[in-house]
């Protein structure tokens, strides 16, 4: 969407992806927390559909209930569940088609609500998948967080102790960053200090007539339940 027609609109609505250990989560707290918008991420919206009573739990259920992955409340061990997705291709595959369509759907229906609400200036979508399940559809543009491999390596082994064959094995799995680059109309370099990164996001939302407000957003209205869950994540690590 060009630029003169993202100023008419009321509300950005931003996509947001990167490679694993970009810093992408940094990135997102100095955002909501600057500025007059709202984070979303697709990995906690993906977790709180999974849980029981949501749209997806009974087709997991089946999908998932011979597997060593419950817990005595009825939702999943996370970690074992990634066990299983990462060494089951199938299964990974079918649960991607049970979930992601309902993601997609709660950030359409919260797209919507936010426009008519309006009292935002932007909407964010953090998703490691935002090209692959193709958000561009839903949102106005994509921005890709640029942190070299060499330095994603390192945040990785030092912040969650991977190793090089696990990284590899991520970095393989993940869009090259030419394709990031093509598909997306800001690029953040978050090679540096984290300010050098929160400078670049402030000259690009200067450019849409986006400027900080801090202070002025309601918080508690804003980030709360299934749309934010950054506060329980390590800003350093993704």
């Amino acid at each position: 969407m060009k630029e003169n027609q993202i100023n008419l609109k009321k509300m950005i609505f931003i996509g947001i992806t990167g490679g694993v250990g970009a810093g992408k989560s940094a990135i997102l707290t100095y955002m909501k927390e600057h500025y007059r918008c709202r984070v979303m991420l697709a990995d906690e919206i993906a977790h709180d559909l999974m849980r029981p009573g949501s749209v997806c739990y009974g087709r997991l259920q089946i999908l998932f209930g011979a597997e060593d992955i419950w817990q005595a409340d009825g939702t999943f061990d996370r970690a074992k569940l990634a066990a299983v997705l990462f060494s089951d291709k199938q299964k990974r595959e079918s649960l991607n088609l049970i979930v992601h369509p309902a993601v997609k759907l709660y950030v359409a229906e919260q797209y919507e609500m936010e426009r008519e609400k309006d009292r935002l200036d932007f909407l964010v979508l953090e998703a490691a998948l935002l090209i692959e399940e193709k958000y561009d559809a839903i949102c106005d543009e994509l921005w890709y967080i640029y942190t070299s491999e060499e330095n994603r390596r390192t945040r990785l082994k030092q912040n969650r102790g991977y190793s090089d064959e696990k990284i590899d094995s991520i970095f393989e799995s993940q869009l090259s960053e030419e394709t990031f680059r093509a598909h997306c109309a800001e690029v953040i370099d978050n090679n540096g200090m984290p300010e050098d990164a929160f400078r670049q996001i402030e000259a690009v939302l200067k450019r849409r007539r986006v400027f900080r407000t801090e202070g002025t957003v309601l918080k508690s209205e804003l980030y709360g339940g299934i749309t934010d869950e950054l506060n329980c994540r390590d800003n350093s690590m993704e």
